[in-house]
């Protein structure tokens, strides 16, 4: 059977109920809100700037700090200058992601991209990873750097921060792109016995659930089972940029915190299925952007985004996999570009 289109008949039959919950960079340059040097609020370099392969001259733009919420400390990477776009991704990568992306924005815009709580440098809580107090999260950080009202770009389990954020904040999200998600509560819960294809893409959701046992199982074997994620869920068992993937396994294996939390966001699973059943009671206004991978979600971002959204535009990147921002940046910038273009003004 040809993998393509069974990829897209699973895509489809996730929609319709049988699964769910479960850059080239452009030319940096510099905006008015840049500095020379990443530095957090404490004045000293923190450890993003010790990455490998970001794009040359990164930290020339961009500026990594860390941001208090309500006694939370997060981190953000900021830079350019305009209408201030946020950017959250997904499990199990941290703000890197978009580091390929990013840059194709600071001339019109200033961007932020974020480690939630939980992720990469940001702090670790016990609790809080439902999405509602992760979008309660986002917002605030927003408002310490300053912005009222921005647009939103959002991957994965980032994507169910953000549809949070969009319904219980509209005034504060101009427009709004949902990427390679399908989010707990805006479809029905499916068979155990789904389609090997698509138990390959999500199996994980089941296992990270579990209380206690998936950690002991985990810890000690990190490379294998994140390792394992990045080859399933990519265009090939290799395409993800190797670099990359040693970025999120590190960040990952830092500290037993970081391995919890990491599950956390889908522990939170129950929760967030009961907050988004009063949520898409009232559909989003704002103009909603659904971009996935031909070989992964396919149709399924925008079939989800329809339900609870009044104005969807889709993006499709042929033949790409889960991990867009990595392995597609190019393509991810081309299908933003136009979206966000009437934000700029």
């Amino acid at each position: 059977m040809n993998p393509d289109s069974e990829n897209e008949r699973f895509s489809r039959r996730w929609l319709l109920g049988t699964a769910a919950v479960g850059a080239a960079a452009m030319p940096f340059l510099t905006g008015g809100t840049s500095q020379a040097l990443a530095r957090s609020t404490g004045g000293k370099p923190t450890p993003a700037t010790r990455l490998p392969g970001l794009p040359k001259g990164f930290w020339k733009t961009f500026t990594s700090r860390y941001v208090d919420v309500d006694g939370l400390r997060l981190h953000a990477v900021t830079g350019g200058d305009g209408p201030p776009v946020l950017f959250i991704g997904g499990w199990p990568q941290t703000w890197y992601a978009w580091r390929n992306v990013l840059p194709a924005f600071t001339r019109d815009f200033s961007v932020v991209a974020i480690d939630s709580r939980g992720v990469g440098l940001s702090a670790k809580p016990a609790s809080g990873y439902d999405s509602g107090t992760l979008a309660n999260d986002s917002v605030k950080l927003m408002r310490a750097l300053g912005h009222k009202r921005f647009a939103l770009v959002t991957h994965d389990v980032g994507a169910w921060t953000g549809y949070a954020l969009a319904s219980d904040h509209p005034t504060a999200v101009d427009r709004f792109v949902a990427m390679e998600t399908i989010t707990p509560g805006l479809t029905e819960p499916g068979a155990l016995l789904i389609p090997g294809q698509l138990n390959n893409l999500l199996w994980h959701f089941p296992f990270n659930r579990v209380d206690g046992i998936n950690e002991q199982l985990v810890r000690g074997r990190e490379d294998l089972y994140f390792r394992y994620q990045f080859a399933s869920k990519g265009t090939t068992p290799t395409s993800m940029p190797p670099v990359a993937v040693q970025v999120y396994v590190d960040a990952l294996k830092s500290s037993p915190q970081a391995l919890r939390s990491s599950f956390e966001f889908y522990r939170a699973i129950d929760e967030i299925i009961a907050q988004n059943t009063e949520r898409k009671k009232t559909k989003l206004k704002m103009p909603v952007l659904a971009v996935a991978g031909e070989r992964a979600v396919g149709t399924g971002v925008e079939t989800e985004m329809r339900a609870v959204a009044t104005h969807v535009s889709s993006v499709i990147i042929p033949g790409a996999g889960h991990f867009l921002m990595d392995e597609n940046p190019d393509q991810v910038i081309a299908a933003l570009k136009p979206f966000l273009a009437p934000y700029r003004g």
